[in-house]
């Protein structure tokens, strides 16, 4: 079946694209030599057989660039032409590449002005990532960038790419991936010298300057990129090999934190074996050395360890959600729900084969899965179905196995509440939890029992917008306060506006997001090699994820308890009310559409409707923070909008960086547009799932259409200034109590012997 959908996605995107597209290869990238590509005016004006036929229509596509730029949560995505990858219609394209690459390389030398620049470059196995990284490492070897790269410039994680940044003081990192978004989508992130992703102003700063390059082009008529030929002595694989591509030192990391001794010693007591879902394949060549350096990697048996950008078929259908025949993928986030026939199901789950492949596994199986940059896990556990009543009411949903078997498919909200409550104990256990104070810093859209829980523990809790670049941010806030004055007090504000006094030198418990991601706090600050600190790594890590979750599962196995029992004895312990937690993902168009003037409009017509769905909001949480309007006439305008839903009990609405949130008394439930796609996307927590569903379902799926209450409340021309006003407030939060020191390239010779 995979390889009959991956022929029909092929057979579609040769069908569309034209001629002109295939034969023009302006940059030709199988040149192994060094050459000079020349931007000229005509690349920036849109194609014509007649008069243009060098046109390339870049400043269309430089326009769209930025807007991503402005608002990306996680790299700057888009999908590509997987077979024809200089196809400048696609966001995601050769010549966009290099012009990014080669941006961000003047920038750095225009800061760094005679100094040795040393960046990282990585890749999961995403269409045409190794293109890419041949390209942005011989444009940096050109600038005299030198890249360090994996021995034969193979796969690797992003988390390590990250965590290499930091470890080893480079000037930052370009990793190509696009997470856990659909087979033929790519980006790059752009990791900074401290291993996070960049922040808009970061990424704003390369943009202009990819500006004045065209504004020469314009002027002068043309511009030369020089590009190094593919082996230059700049680009080095050799000193990834001498250092075992990092996986010696992340070891070390491990070894300081979730692979102590007494998680390893638990792991290593396993009966039944845990299965590692190595999706999309690249995983596999990273986790597979680490779980062996532990001498662990018996007690794992591995799904789908081949490289594959087709991520083995993976959430793809022959037909969309609405029954239509077409290409269609539902990318391979396993959490993502569907409904047929008004029934929910698991697409991505059903794609995974799981009937067939694990009849042979015993009840209790814990199942790992993992996406294709390996930052993200999903847990499952094989469960009896006459459980089922009670993974209902603990609000564990489920899919079918064989005969009265089920998968229970936890929502990272849930497993890694289990990872935080565990992980707590662990430090309790070993005498080190009053050692300093605890926090945890976490995305608004996360569960509310995550701050139930922390508020139970003594947990202090930080919220921040979506993105693992804003935990970061808040790390680093952190990190300068300690550093400054290491006998007061810590405070920082978070997104929701308040001041959070997090206690004297204290450590990060977690940092996670519903989506997937997570880190844990280091016990002891963690050290670069030129001597920085940081109390954790910038990144999401599965790879630490996996190795936590397994000590749990083991521990769990030993006591005689599934997750779903652990994680309904977590609600009794901790006394939490809002055991339910639920995501609402809205897609307003066919992200695998080949047809890219379709792609295009489809795209522009679902941004519309994103848009206006999140200003209906954003507006009135703008205008209550003003004081311009009342929390009681938000609750007017709502209740006559949604009728069959009830907002007496509405305390707040905020704006949270990204989207806005509305805070009940039972409940909360987020709507956040994408800011990289059409998409909208409803969170919601609270007491009773049924009615977060029908809240989330309803405000998340909304027109934006404006009634004559919303009207006389709201001027029109604040509302139309309203995502710019959003952006103010957004780099208020982010901007406040910033770490503003510059890097300063250390010696290498010194710290790496380079």
């Amino acid at each position: 079946m995979a390889e009959t959908l991956e022929k029909q996605l092929y057979t579609s995107v040769e069908k569309n694209t034209p001629d002109y597209i295939k034969n023009n290869k302006y940059i030709d990238i199988d040149n192994k030599d060094e050459f000079i590509f020349t931007l000229k005016k005509a690349h920036l004006l849109p194609y014509d057989e007649k008069t243009n036929p060098e046109g390339l229509n870049l400043d269309n596509w430089l326009k769209n660039y930025e807007k991503e730029a402005a608002v990306s949560t996680a790299g700057i995505r888009g999908p590509q032409n997987i077979l024809y990858p200089y196809d400048v219609r696609f966001p995601i394209n050769i010549m966009g590449i290099m012009l990014a690459t080669y941006a961000k390389a003047l920038v750095a030398k225009d800061k760094y002005k005679g100094q040795k620049l040393l960046k990282l470059a990585g890749r999961e196995v995403r269409y045409n990532s190794d293109k890419f990284l041949d390209l942005i490492a011989r444009v940096q070897a050109a600038q005299g960038i030198e890249t360090l790269t994996t021995y034969q410039r193979r796969t690797m994680p992003i988390w390590l790419a990250s965590f290499l940044a930091f470890k080893l003081d480079l000037l930052g990192g370009e990793y190509i991936t696009s997470s856990h978004g659909i087979s033929v989508k790519n980006a790059t992130k752009d990791l900074n010298s401290q291993g996070s992703q960049y922040l808009p102003e970061e990424s704003m700063e390369f943009v202009n300057k990819i500006k004045e390059i065209f504004d020469i082009v314009r002027t002068k008529g043309s511009y030369d990129i020089k590009i190094a030929k593919s082996d230059d002595v700049l680009i080095n694989e050799n000193f990834m090999k001498t250092i075992n591509n990092g996986i010696d030192l992340y070891k070390e990391y491990l070894e300081k934190g979730v692979a102590n001794r007494e998680n390893l010693k638990l792991i290593e007591g396993l009966e039944n074996k845990i299965v590692i879902e190595n999706v999309g394949g690249s995983a596999y060549n990273t986790l597979s050395k680490i779980l062996e350096a532990f001498k662990i990697q018996d007690k794992f048996v591995w799904m789908n360890i081949e490289e594959d950008p087709f991520f083995h078929g993976i959430g793809k259908y022959d037909t969309d959600p609405k029954g239509n025949k077409c290409f269609y993928d539902y990318s391979v986030d396993a959490t993502v729900v569907a409904k047929k026939d008004g029934i929910a199901y698991f697409p991505v789950i059903d794609t995974l084969n799981y009937g067939e492949k694990l009849k042979n596994y015993p009840l209790g199986t814990v199942v790992l899965i993992t996406d294709p940059d390996h930052d993200r896990l999903t847990v499952c556990q094989i469960e009896n179905q006459s459980q089922a009543a009670f993974l209902e009411k603990t609000g564990i949903s489920y899919s079918k196995l064989d005969g009265d078997r089920i998968l229970c498919v936890y929502t990272a909200n849930q497993s890694f509440l289990l990872i935080m409550d565990f992980w707590a104990k662990q430090l309790k256990t070993a005498g080190l939890w009053n050692n300093h104070p605890r926090f945890m810093i976490k995305t608004t859209a996360s569960a509310k029992s995550w701050d139930e829980w922390a508020k139970f523990n003594g947990v202090k809790v930080v919220n921040v917008p979506v993105g693992f670049k804003e935990i970061a941010n808040i790390m680093k806030k952190v990190e300068k306060q300690i550093i400054d004055n290491p006998e007061k007090d810590v405070i920082v504000t978070d997104v929701l506006g308040k001041d959070i006094n997090l206690g004297k030198n204290p450590r990060m418990l977690f940092g996670g997001e519903e989506s997937g991601g997570m880190i844990i706090g280091s016990e002891e600050l963690i050290k670069s090699k030129a001597g920085r600190i940081a109390i954790a790594m910038r990144e999401k890590s599965a790879s630490e994820a996996i190795i936590v979750a397994s000590a749990l599962a083991a521990k769990l196995e030993k006591d005689g308890k599934t997750l779903s029992k652990a994680l309904d004895e977590i609600f009794s312990q901790n006394e939490i009310i809002a055991k339910y937690d639920m995501r609402e993902d809205i897609a307003y168009y066919n992200e695998s559409e080949p047809d890219i003037e379709k792609l295009t409009q489809a795209k522009k017509d679902g941004e519309a409707l994103r848009t206006k769905n999140d200003l209906f909001y954003l507006t009135m949480a703008l205008a209550v923070f003003e004081g311009r309007i009342t929390l009681e006439q938000v609750k007017s305008v709502l209740s006559s909008t949604f009728k069959t839903l009830n907002f007496d009990n509405l305390i707040d609405i905020k704006f949270v960086g990204d989207g806005t949130y509305l805070e009940f008394t039972d409940k909360f439930i987020e709507i956040r547009p994408s800011g990289t796609d059409a998409k909208t996307k409803a969170y919601g927590a609270g007491s009773d799932r049924e009615d977060i569903s029908k809240f989330a379902a309803l405000l998340g799926n909304y027109s934006g259409d404006l009634n004559d209450e919303y009207l006389a409340i709201i001027p029109k021309d604040y509302y139309n200034n309203a995502k710019e006003n959003s952006m103010a407030q957004y780099l208020k939060f982010t901007n406040k109590d910033a770490d503003t020191g510059i890097f300063e390239i250390p010696d290498y010779k010194h710290t790496l012997n380079i």
